[in-house]
């Protein structure tokens, strides 16, 4: 690093220098995407600063006409965006722009498939827009001042996009940003004062922001300006959302997602409505195609923004959207609202509280629809948000009926292959007596659909719903019933099939007969795996197994456990029950084997039914010792 009084040159992190190298590679035949993104940073800015100057309207500095300027130097070949909003300090360029990416870098790199039209939609999520300057440019100079500071207080930046970028403390007049864009050689289509103005009508026209140029009076024989005047606002400078539905199309509202969203794709769907009465308010809500990467992260954005009367006055305010919705973008704009709202008026705020109750009935009627009418669009919404649904029952009461209508499960009906059954589906292939929703909730995928907790329900034909989300056993804390028929799990409690118990009443006999003669191996059983398990009984959920282990019908799960007690937490002991096959050949062992043997025969039987589970053993190498042992003397039997 070389330091020289208030400059400083430095280094670009590897990993900066491979998402430089992706974005101007991969953005390369789509070029023009850059000035979409530099403009809605701009924006951003000016967004923020209207946000900050209502509780300090010293920081408009006697100019609060916001907007952003392009101006182009054909001889410099160079392009600036300029505007007045809220700049940067010395130390947010440092983290804002000296980084890339900074919490998502690694992930990002992790997620490429080395498919340049692939990867370019991941561009968008990982907040590298700015980046897309060096598709067109050589270098690129920031200037920048906070609003609020001294003119002294002024930074430049300035990077090639290779290795290496400078920071400078310099004097700046003007609040806000400007940014320099010195073309590469071939890009002199971006030198177009006329190409500009349509790339921005484009992409950009319906932000409510003026975007402004000079003035072009016309051309000579060369055709070269003759001459600037004043600057001309040259897109609509109108908010979309207060234009009537009938009069915006489609690749305008898909236009303005990527503006709020920042996203290179196309949103999934959107709804857009307003609404008069004793509230006026509009809203435009999407659904994007992909999850953002800081879906999971505490300190993510929320991704909806606040506007009283077209005036934007906060972004990312929890309280216009649940939790279990985070991935919903777009804007709520109110008529009513003060515009000195606060988060702590929106707190107390029942005006917002209503809004926030019909924002995510039209949200969850969005994602309804698209579930009837464009089933393959809500597969691939559920494949990206689906676990975030999940979280939908239990943060959200009142509407965990219309929610749970969404979910999506694997079940034995297609051996867990397709994970896309709804409850209703589940419901209209109920056996006529079948009571109930039947579930298991597993580790994995894998480990629900071989558990043998399900070999009685496929010997019946009754179908199970699969799940292995972490956020499942959760999720059903909240949801113990749905269109009237209560959720029940195949592995809690004794298994009562009503009316479908139809077991022929010689297996029944037959089975009884079994029980009876094991009932002083079962009583050995408990005796010996004490302090492990509740009980030993006869299963009638296993057929081909020999051994399963249950809990009551009101106990924690053995996955809730171990899932709790791997976040520290302290959870009641409550053991479970051994059910024991009493038809399997291992179970008749147990009556033939001496008392050593016997020991060892049960709690491999145990440790067989705890690996069923997911469960890691206390002691593995004890469980392998007892299992050759076994095997070696009944192989020596068998010879």
């Amino acid at each position: 690093m070389t330091v020289h009084a208030h400059k400083e040159t430095l280094n670009f992190q590897a990993e900066a220098r491979q998402v430089l190298k992706l974005v101007i590679h991969s953005l390369y035949s789509n070029k023009e995407i850059f000035l979409r993104e530099l403009i809605s940073n701009a924006s951003d800015a000016c967004d923020k600063l209207r946000f900050e100057a209502l509780t300090d309207d010293a920081l408009y500095e006697g100019d609060s006409r916001l907007r952003v300027r392009m101006k182009v130097d054909r001889e410099a070949r160079t392009l600036t965006i300029s505007d007045n909003g809220i700049g940067m300090s010395r130390q947010e360029v440092a983290d804002n722009i000296g980084t890339i990416a900074r919490s998502g870098t690694r992930r990002f790199l992790e997620a490429l498939s080395g498919d340049q039209a692939k990867d370019v939609k991941l561009i968008g999520q990982f907040g590298v827009g700015f980046y897309s300057a060096f598709v067109v440019a050589d270098r690129v100079a920031v200037r920048t001042r906070r609003a609020g500071l001294g003119s002294e207080h002024g930074v430049c930046w300035e990077s090639d996009g290779e290795g290496e970028y400078s920071l400078e403390t310099i004097e700046l007049a003007q609040r806000g940003s400007e940014i320099v864009l010195h073309l590469r050689e071939g890009e002199d289509e971006f030198l177009d004062g006329w190409h500009l103005r349509e790339i921005v009508r484009r992409y950009s026209d319906s932000l409510s922001l003026p975007i402004e140029m000079p003035a072009e009076k016309g051309k000579d024989a060369e055709g070269k300006g003759e001459g600037e005047s004043e600057w001309e606002t040259i897109n609509r400078a109108s908010a979309l959302w207060t234009r009537s539905r009938r009069d915006i199309k489609d690749d305008e509202y898909r236009e303005f997602y990527k503006h709020v969203a920042h996203d290179f794709e196309d949103p999934l769907a959107w709804v857009h409505s307003q609404v008069e009465g004793t509230q006026s308010y509009t809203t435009l809500f999407y659904l994007p195609k992909r999850a953002p990467f800081d879906l999971w992260e505490r300190d993510r954005g929320q991704g909806i923004k606040l506007y009283v009367r077209r005036v934007f006055v906060l972004e990312d305010t929890e309280r216009l959207m649940p939790n279990y919705l985070r991935f919903v973008r777009g804007i709520v704009d109110s008529d009513d609202l003060p515009l000195n709202v606060s988060r702590e008026i929106l707190q107390q705020n029942r005006q917002i509280d209503v809004i926030r109750g019909a924002s995510v009935k039209k949200v969850l009627g969005l994602l309804q629809d698209l579930a009837d009418r464009e089933p393959e669009k809500y597969r691939s919404f559920w494949n990206e948000f689906g676990r975030v649904l999940k979280e939908g029952p239990v943060e959200d009461y009142n509407n965990r009926e219309a929610i749970a209508k969404l979910l999506r499960f694997a079940s034995t009906h297609d051996n867990g292959a397709a994970g896309d059954v709804s409850l209703d589906a589940y419901i209209e292939r109920m056996k006529p007596a079948q009571d109930r929703i039947w579930y298991l909730t597993a580790d994995s995928a894998t480990a629900a659909a071989g558990s043998p907790h399900l070999e009685v329900f496929r010997r019946k034909g009754i179908e199970v719903l699969l799940l292995s989300d972490r956020v499942d056993e959760w999720m059903l804390s909240a949801l113990r019933e749905y269109a009237g028929k209560p959720l029940a799990s195949v592995a809690k409690g004794d298994l009562d099939f009503g009316a479908l118990d139809d077991e022929p009443e010689k297996d029944q006999a037959q089975n009884a007969a079994a029980e009876g003669e094991l009932q002083d191996v079962f009583a050995r059983m408990k005796t010996l795996l004490q302090g492990k398990i509740k009980d030993v009984r006869p299963s009638r959920r296993l057929t081909d197994s020999a051994a399963c282990l249950v809990v009551e019908k009101d106990d924690m799960t053995l996955g809730l456990r171990r899932l709790l007690e791997s976040t520290g937490q302290q959870v009641p002991v409550n053991l479970p029950v051994l059910e024991v096959n009493a038809r399997h050949p291992l179970t008749a062992l147990l009556k033939m084997v001496d008392a050593e043997r016997f020991d060892d025969l049960a709690h491999v039987l145990y440790e067989q039914a705890l690996l069923s589970e997911g469960a890691q053993l206390e002691d593995p190498v004890a469980f392998v010792r007892r299992l050759n042992t076994l095997l070696v003397e009944r192989a020596g039997a068998g010879s």
